[in-house]
């Protein structure tokens, strides 16, 4: 297994990086194709765990990420904050990776937003995320 990664490997057409000064800035950048909704990142060393792959935690981050503001985006622009997300690990990250999800709305109801989405390196599947997003309501006033 490799544990090369060069972070100045191109990034794919069409994707561009996420600006945040958050917590996003400490794990990122993390990237966008407005074309499909996609959101990708280049694996680096500081997403490594204690083997060499990609940590789980990453990988959790960034679909709550993706999937979180795909939800806002399918509530008209509110807020939405994450009530449930589950993860299934099913293969490695490796570092240099190319790691992707493209976010799907399964349902959206009045308060809530139900997501789901694959996290993909290639065609290899590396993660599958369901979650459930609640639509915050401004209080009057």
């Amino acid at each position: 297994m490799t544990t090369d990664t060069n972070p100045r490997d191109p990034v794919p057409e069409g994707f561009a990086p996420i600006e945040d000064s958050g917590f996003i800035a400490h794990v990122g950048p993390l990237h966008l194709r407005g074309t499909d909704g996609s959101y990708a990142f280049r694996a680096e060393q500081k997403h490594a765990n204690l083997i060499g792959v990609v940590h789980g935690g990453m990988l959790m981050s960034f679909a709550d990420r993706a999937l979180g503001e795909t939800a806002m985006r399918a509530a008209d622009g509110a807020n939405c904050v994450t009530i449930q997300l589950e993860m299934k690990f099913i293969d490695v990250g490796r570092l240099g990776d190319w790691v992707e999800i493209r976010p799907q709305v399964v349902k959206r109801t009045g308060s809530l937003v139900f997501m789901r989405g694959d996290v993909r390196e290639g065609t290899r599947l590396l993660a599958s995320a369901d979650g459930v997003w609640k639509i915050l309501r401004r209080r009057p006033g």
